[in-house]
C-alpha cells in the first residue's frame, strides 16, 4: 500500500518555481544585464542662429554647441576639437552642415545650406551626422530653421518622434 504524501508535498511546486526564478534572476543581476530606466538628458531647445552663436566655445564657462541638419549637439566633452583655439571651433556656435558634408572650415561652407551639394557630400553629411555627432554627443535642441520655415510657419518635414532623446509630451 502507498504512503500518504507528507504535509509540505504540495509545496514542492512553488519551492521549484521559486528555484527557477531565482536562477534566472541572480546571473542577470550578476552581470549587470538588469535593464535601467533611461537616463533623460536636458529638456530640448529651440535655438535661434544668435542664441546658439552664444556656445561657440568662446566662454570657459559656457558649454559648446554645434548644429549639423539642424540638430543642435553639446560637443563640450570634445573641448580639444571644438573649444577656443581648438582645430574645429569654426564649426561651433552656428549649424555647420555644408562644412561638415564639405569637409571645409572655409567661412563660405560654414552654414546651414546644402543645396548643391553632391551626392557623395549628402552622403558623407549623412554618415557624420549618425556616426559622429549622434553617437558621441547628447542633443540639447534643434535650430529655429529646422523647425520653422523662412516665413515662421511650421516646417512640415520635421517629426519629432523621429529624433532621439526627444518626448513630445515633455518638450513643446
Amino acid at each position: 500500500m502507498a504512503r500518504p504524501a507528507p504535509w509540505w508535498w504540495w509545496l514542492r511546486p512553488l519551492a521549484a518555481l521559486a528555484l527557477a526564478l531565482a536562477l534566472v534572476r541572480v546571473p542577470s543581476a550578476r552581470a549587470g544585464q538588469m535593464p535601467r530606466p533611461a537616463e533623460r538628458g536636458p529638456p530640448v531647445r529651440l535655438f535661434t542662429e544668435e542664441e546658439l552663436a552664444r556656445y561657440g566655445g568662446e566662454e570657459e564657462d559656457q558649454p559648446i554647441y554645434l548644429a549639423v541638419k539642424g540638430v543642435v549637439f553639446d560637443v563640450t566633452s570634445g573641448k580639444e576639437f571644438y573649444g577656443r583655439g581648438a582645430p574645429y571651433n569654426a564649426l561651433a556656435g552656428k549649424d555647420s552642415s555644408r562644412g561638415v558634408a564639405k569637409m571645409s572650415l572655409d567661412p563660405a561652407d560654414l552654414t546651414h545650406d546644402i543645396s548643391g551639394l553632391t551626392a557623395k557630400e549628402l552622403e558623407a553629411l549623412d554618415d557624420i551626422f549618425s556616426k559622429v555627432y549622434k553617437a558621441k554627443y547628447p542633443i540639447v535642441g534643434y535650430t529655429a530653421r529646422r523647425i520653422l520655415n523662412e516665413d515662421g510657419s511650421p516646417n512640415l518635414d520635421f517629426k519629432p518622434e523621429d529624433q532621439p532623446h526627444f518626448d513630445i509630451k515633455d518638450e513643446f
